[in-house]
């Protein structure tokens, strides 16, 4: 019988089992599937060995306790970013409970008290935090983990009371190997700033958290790509749509060693400008201005997908179609969203010709929103034309789901 010493982490969405109750089984994927790509990078850049996904819940082990407790909360600051875009039917609250010990290896899973002890500290988890034993108190790295004892439990099958600790609130800093307790007042930047003041998820590399189709669709832009730059201290352009929550320009990301602003790009700024024009020769000349801007982006992708936002302002949405679909192919995923995004347009011919993109292009994010606009069609539509020349693009999107494989 093989053992080894390990953290052991799990995690789980709260309020998951209610929450499927409501939801179409497509949603319940969807959400899944996102959750599944917001936190596995997260654990794997810590070191963390996926050992079994259970609907909401991950078992993960760690070889350092230390590492354990810091995925935890780089996993709640990225979750905290995503729940800032996104409505409040989609936020995914999570909760972190982490174990050490020396546990049975069989079979790729993990067996012993450590991990039923990390079973029943998550149960009394709450959304958000990341509770740990006594066990990885002693053993992790204090002068990078800050701590606050939230008391002496018992739980069910475990004999004895367990001490459970937490990762309080930023702001703090991590000197030495002591307790660190939070102030009595909640920090005035408590809602200004990700809880752990990204400690922990500044050291994951950007690369490693590019989100993935489901994940651009939810927030439907770069606001998916949580980045950090604290070591370059390089300025860092999303689009207004990734800003915003509460309609501010910019976001301060408190990086405990310093902070990133985040802003509109120049051709950005100058594609919102013209999207805001009213007279026709205005429009006109700000999208001059707009095209030298976009004409400096080396990246294909990046490109298309500038040239895409420019026809959607000038309002030229089939030219759209056409540049997002190139974006698409270079690999830029949120221009993929925001060709699904267009399944929604007020014109029959628009939809249809986007369906028929995205049918083409295979592109599995679009999936619920072919479902819907299959299943509800749209304004303009004509099911039964006559000779079948009228629009209807409630057949664009069926024949697209063809293609995707119901």
């Amino acid at each position: 019988m093989k053992t080894a010493n390990l953290a052991i982490v799990f995690t789980d969405i709260q309020g998951f089992t209610e929450r499927t109750s409501r939801q179409t089984l497509e949603e319940n994927q969807r959400l899944l599937r996102t959750h599944n790509e917001l936190l596995t990078p997260v654990f794997k850049a810590f070191g963390g060995r996926i050992i079994k996904s259970i609907g909401d819940a991950f078992l993960v082990t760690f070889e350092s306790p230390t590492q354990a407790v810091l995925s935890g909360m780089a996993i709640q600051d990225r979750l905290w970013q995503y729940n800032r875009g996104v409505p409040d039917a989609e936020r995914l609250d999570v909760r972190v409970a982490i174990n050490v010990g020396e546990v049975r290896l069989e079979s790729n899973d993990v067996f012993g008290e450590p991990v039923n002890i990390a079973s029943r500290v998550e149960s009394i988890a709450e959304a958000g935090e990341v509770f740990f034993t006594e066990a990885v108190y002693l053993a992790m790295n204090k002068a990078e983990v800050p701590s606050l004892e939230v008391g002496s439990f018992e739980l069910k099958g475990i004999p004895g009371k367990i001490r459970v600790f937490r990762v309080p609130r930023a702001p703090y800093r991590v000197e030495t190997p002591s307790v660190v307790h939070l102030p009595t007042e909640e920090p005035s930047l408590e809602n200004e700033q990700p809880p752990f003041g990204n400690l922990a998820l500044s050291r994951v590399p950007g690369s490693l958290l590019t989100p993935g189709p489901d994940l651009a669709a939810a927030l439907g832009s770069r606001a998916a790509t949580v980045i950090m730059a604290v070591k370059s201290g390089r300025r860092l352009s999303l689009s207004p749509r990734a800003l915003a929550v509460g309609g501010g320009a910019l976001v301060l990301l408190l990086l405990g060693i310093g902070f990133v602003v985040l802003r509109d790009s120049p051709a950005e700024a100058a594609i919102k400008d013209v999207a805001e024009a009213s007279a026709t020769q205005e429009k006109l000349e700000l999208a001059e201005k707009a095209r030298k801007l976009i004409a400096e982006e080396k990246l294909p992708g990046e490109k298309n997908l500038l040239l895409g936002q420019l026809d959607e302002a000038l309002e030229a949405p089939g030219k759209a179609v056409d540049h997002y679909r190139a974006a698409v192919k270079a690999g830029n995923e949120e221009a993929g969203a925001r060709l699904t995004g267009m399944l929604k347009h007020p014109e029959c011919r628009v939809r249809s010709e986007v369906a028929t993109t995205l049918g083409e292009l295979r592109l599995e994010s679009a999936r619920g929103a072919l479902v819907a606009l299959a299943k509800n069609g749209g304004p303009g539509d004509e099911p039964d034309a006559l000779w079948g020349l009228g629009c209807n693009s409630r057949k664009k999107a069926e024949k697209a789901l063809e293609r995707l494989g119901r």
